[in-house]
């Protein structure tokens, strides 16, 4: 089995941590008799020699090893191993590692039908990727097709199908066939919502009118058909009883998950697919439901109240697991979340040992029902956020969640302002506990909290890391208040030398409006600062109007010369200035599509600017036409992207209402 590992010199070879002396051990490992044995060898070859899907010269050294070691009947896990074959051949390991596996290939062949389902399950789309030999693949997978009774195995084959589609467009006509033949009776609900996300991810011009019901209707068979089966028996450990608690069903996830991958933009019926799962009587599938839902939020824009009022009710249920995932789910909504504030209420009312969660390490942070609670601006988490700031130990991030309430948060000011009060500015802790804090008075412009922002201003000198943080956020809450903070101003006039010299000079101007103080300092930081105080400094010289136009020549050249963020910072301050679009719109044009993130502002901007904005109106009218929130992309992104894109929306159709003649 291993004939030729000891010529190899592996010495000579690397892979993720050093020398490759270790691999021997490893590949021995998968042919081990002793599972642990072959899981760890496993995780070896996944953690060093393929690690992140790199590849090295001791993987390729390892592939003909592993072609023998997947062909041998006494292997076990030989599925397990056939999959790492197919990573290391992956387009993204680069045409060496693609090249080594398709060499080896035809080893593949006879394994189509190995007594082992793991292993058939496996070799499908392997085939379709290293066999080149596309006529002999498909028949391969017409015959399999046809003898095969593992279900898992089938579904295997049907991805399989529906990969050689894509792959191989030119020759895909027989394999559209059997998918479309797939889709229908006599196969199992399963088979058919598989052979229907493959024919939209790969032929959706064959896919039936009647797509939603349809696979609405499969999903439920399917859920009847795994009810009726035999009851899963957990062994009585730990794993055991979180199994007991906790069901899952990958598969259900993933074909739900092709089939929205295969409907893409048609968001409609992608609602429409959600509505009807989450209406169904099966836990697993309304779970799966929700959580497929998360990634329809976050990248696409629709009316989203009927899927959003259906996660809301499954707060209520006994499934823990249903009800977590529905939380995870509305607490990135922030306020798309209103359709379920409702049972949110009740969540929050009835269960507050859910109001906080605690970690093993660090400070508790606010729990998800409340937290969404507050997110979606309902004022009904008022009183219990109240309570959590009356507790000795107030959850971190509090204060953000409570700027999500607008007005509404005014009856908690006075706690606000006390805890501010107890606050050590020379505590190693002072800036994560304030910082929350100091954001939630910002956003009530509390002027009482003036005594308190002032005693962490002078206790927290200028300097680096966290500390700065903490000035910054000061400065902030200062500058809200206006004439308020008049007492503020020598403070301020101390940090007119400091790093936070423009947040500074423009809450100086807001308290006392004195442009000969703060303009010279808003030019010296224009022109010599670092990026963002360049930035800063621009947006602080918009306040300022009339009163700037001195700064108009500085403001001209950094519109034309600076980073996008500057660029777009001086040209919004150059029409809040002199009030002329003709340098300012060229500049909106260009950073609007050299960076989505810059929109936001922009809109605003172009809100204000009423009938002077409407030679963008172009812009602003594709970006409401848009399906995809400006943020969508590969690989993820943050939960607030859904709150800036919702106020995109809002300020693009404020600006169109501006710009109508």
């Amino acid at each position: 089995m291993f004939t030729g590992i000891d010529e190899v010199d592996w010495a000579s070879l690397r892979h993720a941590y050093g020398s490759a002396t270790d691999v021997p051990g490893l590949l021995r490992g998968l042919a081990s008799a002793d599972t642990a044995e072959r899981e760890a060898a496993l995780d070896g070859m996944y953690g060093s020699v393929h690690h992140q899907g790199n590849v090295y010269d001791s993987t390729l050294a390892c592939v003909p090893f592993l072609f023998v070691l997947a062909s041998r009947p006494e292997v076990r896990d030989r599925g397990a191993i056939v999959e790492l074959l197919a990573s290391i051949g992956a387009e993204s390991a680069g045409p060496r590692a693609g090249a080594a596996v398709r060499a080896g290939a035809e080893a593949l062949v006879p394994l189509a039908d190995d007594p082992c389902p793991g292993v058939r399950r496996a070799v499908p789309g392997a085939l379709v990727r290293f066999l080149d030999e596309p006529e002999r693949v498909l028949a391969l997978l017409r015959r399999r097709s046809t003898v095969e009774r593992d279900e898992q195995v089938l579904l295997a084959l049907t991805e399989a199908l529906g990969l050689f589609v894509r792959c191989r467009p030119e020759r895909a006509a027989g394999a559209v066939e059997l998918l479309a033949a797939q889709s229908g009776p006599p196969y199992a609900p399963a088979t058919r919502l598989a052979a229907l996300g493959q024919l939209g991810l790969g032929a959706p011009e064959r896919l039936p009118s009647d797509l939603v019901p349809t696979a609405v209707r499969l999903l439920r068979e399917r859920s009847e058909r795994r009810a009726a089966g035999p009851d899963r028996v957990d062994a009585d450990t730990l794993v055991g009883r979180i199994r007991r608690l906790r069901p899952s069903d990958e598969e259900g996830a993933y074909l739900l998950r092709t089939l929205h991958r295969a409907l893409d933009d048609r968001v409609a019926d992608r609602i429409a697919l959600l509505v009807g799962q989450l209406s169904g009587p099966d836990p697993m599938d309304r779970c799966n439901a929700v959580w497929m839902s998360a990634g329809l939020f976050r990248g696409w824009r629709a009316d989203f109240s009927a899927p959003v009022s259906l996660i809301g009710g499954q707060l209520d249920g006994e499934q823990d697991q249903l009800r977590d995932a529905a939380v995870s789910v509305l607490v990135d909504l922030f306020g798309l979340a209103a359709p379920a504030a409702d049972e949110l209420h009740a969540l929050v009312t009835v269960r507050p040992d859910l109001w906080v969660h605690t970690w093993e390490r660090g400070r508790p942070s606010l729990g998800g029902p409340l937290k969404a609670l507050a997110r979606s601006g309902d004022p009904r988490a008022v009183p219990a956020l109240s309570q959590l700031l009356a507790r000795p130990v107030v959850p971190g991030g509090l204060g953000f969640e409570i700027v999500h309430l607008g007005p509404a948060a005014a009856p908690l000011a006075p706690a606000l302002r006390r805890r501010l009060g107890q606050v050590d500015p020379d505590s190693p802790e002072a800036a994560e506990v304030a910082a929350p804090l100091l954001a939630a008075v910002t956003a009530l412009k509390d002027p009482a909290a003036l005594p308190e922002v002032l005693r962490l201003l002078r206790g927290a000198p200028d300097g680096l890391g966290a500390r700065e943080a903490l000035v910054g956020q000061a400065v902030r809450a200062l500058d809200v208040l206006g004439t308020a903070a008049r007492a503020a101003t020598p403070v301020l006039r101390g940090l007119l030398d400091t790093r936070h010299a423009a947040l500074a000079a423009g809450a100086l101007w807001s308290a006392e409006g004195d442009a000969a103080a703060v303009l010279p300092v808003l030019l010296r930081e224009l022109a010599h600062g670092r990026s963002r105080s360049a930035r800063t400094a621009a947006e602080q010289l918009g306040r300022l109007g009339a009163a700037a136009r001195g700064a108009l020549p500085a403001l001209r050249r950094l519109a034309g010369s600076g980073r996008i963020w500057e660029r777009t910072a001086a040209a919004e301050a150059l029409w809040r200035i002199d009030g002329d679009p003709e340098p300012v719109l060229p500049v909106f044009r260009a950073a609007w599509s050299e960076n989505p993130y810059s929109r936001g502002t922009i809109a605003g901007c172009l809100a204000e600017m009423g009938p002077a904005g409407a030679p963008l109106r172009d812009l602003v009218a594709a970006e409401l036409a848009c399906a995809r929130r400006h943020t969508a992309r590969p690989g993820g992104y943050g939960s607030h992207d859904i709150a800036q894109d919702e106020r995109l929306l809002a300020d693009c159709r404020r600006a169109l209402v501006q710009h109508s003649p």
